[in-house]
């Protein structure tokens, strides 16, 4: 039987930092406002859609050109 694992973005804030990436320039990427993004990393629930994306592109499926084309 397969356990229910669940997405862990609580560290979000330290990988976009990491990344050197400002707020804004980081969440732009996924359809996110900074002042969302903020809410996000300050602890509120990330939208499961979002998670999923958030999880993908962590996990090299998608990539930074996929995400720029989906924003077009």
């Amino acid at each position: 039987m397969a356990r229910k694992q669940k997405l862990d973005f609580s560290d979000i804030a330290v990988t976009r930092q990491k990344m050197s990436l400002n707020q804004r320039d980081f969440w732009k990427r996924y359809g996110v406002t900074q002042s969302g993004g903020s809410r996000y990393e300050s602890g509120r629930n990330i939208p499961k859609p979002l998670a999923i994306l958030l999880w993908l592109h962590r996990s090299d499926k998608v990539t930074d050109r996929d995400l720029a084309d989906a924003l077009k």
